[in-house]
């Protein structure tokens, strides 16, 4: 139903049951002991304290002090040196070209 739709009288009754069901409240609400509400009480917002503040800071500080002068330190450090690549001297070289020689030699014989 549409409050336009509604005569002077209807709604002076209206209000006035609405009225009589808050005193009817009211007075449960005393005598089961139950306070009155007073609307949803604000949250308190929590804050920090400037100490508090000026630790965290610190901290961050320092750790990232800490991170920094490992990563410049590792940055720093000299890879390990490689390892010598190992050589074939001049004369196994020699030997092992002869027989390779010899190998091929008598494969392409072998196919004639």
């Amino acid at each position: 139903m549409n409050l336009h739709d509604l005569t002077v009288n209807q709604l002076k009754r209206a209000a006035a049951i609405k009225e009589r069901i808050e005193a009817l409240n009211k007075e449960l609400r005393a005598i089961l002991g139950t306070p009155a509400k007073s609307g949803a009480a604000p949250k308190k917002k929590r804050t920090m304290s400037a100490s508090v503040k000026r630790k965290i800071a610190a901290a961050q500080k320092a750790r990232w002090a800490n991170l920094r002068r490992a990563k410049s330190a590792a940055r720093s450090a000299k890879p390990a040196a490689k390892a010598k690549k190992k050589t074939v001297s001049p004369a196994t070289k020699a030997k092992l070209s002869a027989k390779l020689k010899a190998y091929w030699a008598a494969k392409k014989a072998g196919k004639k």
